[in-house]
């Protein structure tokens, strides 16, 4: 229990700690509203299952080649900057209605900006073995554990970053003028990712 205790708290401040992650989800819950940063938010974590599994399994010993390593990083960094287009795009529309995306787009949208980003997979590679033990179990068992309990540290605080999001796009909605200025910032902001992500 100790060893756990200090899992989630470790989670807590990673999670808490500003990222392309929780970034992504304030700029574009300020843009979509709370729903959407919720949307997103599940998709992310959706996309860390992905690389718990791949640390269950072993896979992600291969994203420590170059190959392997440089071919996600640009696939994600090309999304990436898709996403910055869109942004720019959207603000000659000079209309939000028009820049509204389903439920499933922003739900996929958080699952391609968490899988085609190498680092989470060699940061579960680093991070949760370290906090398993044999006399414990199976390693399967317990890196599935301790993902899982990082996924839902990570769904609270997201979640809340998303509900700050929103409440700051509720406010600002009635302003065109302030809209076009938020999807200027979130392009920006999506092209940052992509160039941090190569580099």
């Amino acid at each position: 229990m100790d060893s756990y205790f200090i899992f989630v708290t470790a989670s807590l401040l990673l999670a808490l700690t500003p990222g392309p992650d929780n970034l992504f989800v304030l700029t574009q819950s300020a843009l979509y509203g709370k729903k959407a940063g919720l949307l997103i938010t599940l998709g992310l974590c959706t996309g860390l299952f992905f690389h718990n599994s791949l640390v269950a399994f072993g896979l992600a010993l291969m994203l420590q080649s170059s190959w392997g390593m440089a071919a996600i990083k640009v696939l994600g960094a090309c999304y990436l900057l898709f996403l910055a287009f869109k942004s720019f795009t959207a603000i000659q529309t000079h209309t939000q209605k028009q820049t509204q995306l389903s439920n499933l787009a922003l739900y996929q949208r958080g699952i391609i900006m968490n899988v085609t980003n190498p680092k989470v997979s060699l940061f579960f590679l680093a991070f949760l073995p370290q906090f398993t033990s044999p006399s414990m179990g199976s390693f399967f068992s317990q890196v599935y554990l301790l993902g899982s309990l990082f996924v839902l540290v990570t769904l609270c605080v997201f979640g809340g970053i998303a509900y700050t999001g929103g409440t700051i796009q509720q406010r600002l909605e009635r302003s065109p003028k302030i809209q076009l200025i938020l999807n200027k910032v979130a392009g920006t902001v999506f092209i940052l990712l992509a160039l941090n992500l190569l580099v």
